[in-house]
């Protein structure tokens, strides 16, 4: 089992790579390997809606973006962490999974199907609940099981030695960890059971003319 954890900062090791370490460092502890997918600095486009991804199950431009879908289907889980923005997810994390999951969710899919998926949120003040709000509704629309631990998992600091010093934001990461360790293993017992997974439908699209 593996877990592959998204840092959305524009600072590699800042204050949400400090706080996704912890988390790493708590599923490895509790026998689930982790890679760290840093999405860079470079500009990131946002979703134009071109339905270009229907048939490339990736999207049509070629970035970091599809960098992570080319490796996103080897992980069994995900955890998605970003620094807060104006109240809200950074801009380019926004833009990569904006456009991360559509192609997902309008190609082939399976990437990211009934996988567990937690975010983790650093801000150095204010705006966390309504980043931890708007991020987690990207997992629920995919029926990515929205993994949580004591205490909503975000972390203050403007520095990630402050983070550090942040003892309930780092408990609460640890915890994070251990709460999706728990639910890999069992999801896992449950496959070896023989278990299927739901049998999917195909989708109904409506809008609120017909």
């Amino acid at each position: 089992m593996k877990v592959l954890l998204v840092n959305g900062s524009p600072h590699k090791n800042g204050c949400t790579y400090t706080a996704l370490c912890e988390v790493s460092k708590s599923l490895n502890q509790n026998e689930v390997d982790t890679d760290i997918f840093w999405i860079g600095t470079k500009p990131i486009a946002g979703c134009t809606g071109c339905h270009g991804c229907d048939k490339k199950n990736k999207c049509v431009f070629n970035d970091t973006v599809n960098e992570f879908l080319e490796i996103a289907g080897d992980y069994d889980g995900f955890v998605f962490g970003t620094p807060v923005h104006w109240g809200g997810i950074c801009g380019s994390m926004t833009s990569f999974m904006d456009r991360a999951f559509y192609a997902d969710l309008c190609g082939k899919g399976g990437r990211f199907l009934l996988k567990p998926a937690a975010s983790v949120i650093s801000a150095r003040r204010a705006g966390t609940t309504a980043t931890w709000d708007q991020i987690n509704k990207y997992f629920a629309l995919m029926q990515m099981p929205i993994i949580s631990s004591r205490y909503w998992t975000i972390v203050h600091g403007a520095k990630a030695e402050d983070v550090q010093q942040d003892i309930e934001g780092i408990q609460t990461m640890r915890i994070l960890g251990k709460n999706m360790a728990y639910f890999l293993k069992c999801k896992d017992i449950a496959t070896k059971m023989g278990i299927s997974m739901p049998e999917q439908e195909t989708a109904v699209l409506t809008n609120f003319i017909r």
